[in-house]
Formats: C-alpha cells, structure tokens, sequence
C-alpha cells in the first residue's frame, strides 16, 4: 500500500494529513496530467463535521487508480511507494488532485 499524504483539509475523511478510508479511488481515466485527476473519494466537509467512520486515519491506503496512462498505475491500482493528494480548498472533488501522477505516454 502506498503511503498517502492528502493536503485536502476541506474533505471530511481528511485527519492530520491522512485519510481515514482503507481505500480511496482516483479518477481520471483519460489524464495525461495531474490537473486531470481527481480523488472521487473525496467529501466535502460541512463545518467542524469530521467522518463518521470509527477507523482511525492512517499513513497508508489502498488505491483504486482509474488513472491508467500513470507509470504507477498496474491493473488499476497504484504502486507508488508514497503519493500526494493535493487541493486544499476543494468544494468538490474536481478540485482535487494526485499530485503523484507522472504519464507513461510520450
């Protein structure tokens, strides 16, 4: 799993840097750029409001990459050894991105 560290201070799965999902999805099955990803895990959170699930948030998480011309990107899961996860005013997931992302394509 590769270690995660999110800058989306504005989902609610966000605690410390981390996620609190076991499992997050990155979009963007057609991105040839960061820009072009998104985390379709994210959730906007609504005021002090933080997740409601009771698992703690951890460094590392499994990703579910739809990213699929990324060099890390093997059958659909990532195998970055650390990845990024930046957007830190995002109101909806567009606004978030895998910084991490490096395109295979020429």
């Amino acid at each position: 799993m590769p270690e995660l560290k999110c800058t989306v201070q504005t989902c609610t799965h966000n605690k410390n840097f981390y996620c609190d999902l076991e499992r997050i999805i990155v979009g963007g099955s057609s991105a040839k750029r960061s820009e072009e990803t998104c985390c379709d895990s994210f959730e906007e959170r609504k005021g002090d409001s933080h997740s409601d699930v009771n698992g703690q948030a951890s460094a590392c998480s499994s990703i579910d990459c739809k990213a699929t011309e990324c060099i890390y990107n093997e059958k659909c899961e990532c195998h970055a050894g650390k990845i990024s996860v930046e957007g830190s005013n995002a109101c909806q997931c567009e606004q978030t991105e895998c910084a991490t992302f490096k395109c295979g394509c020429n």
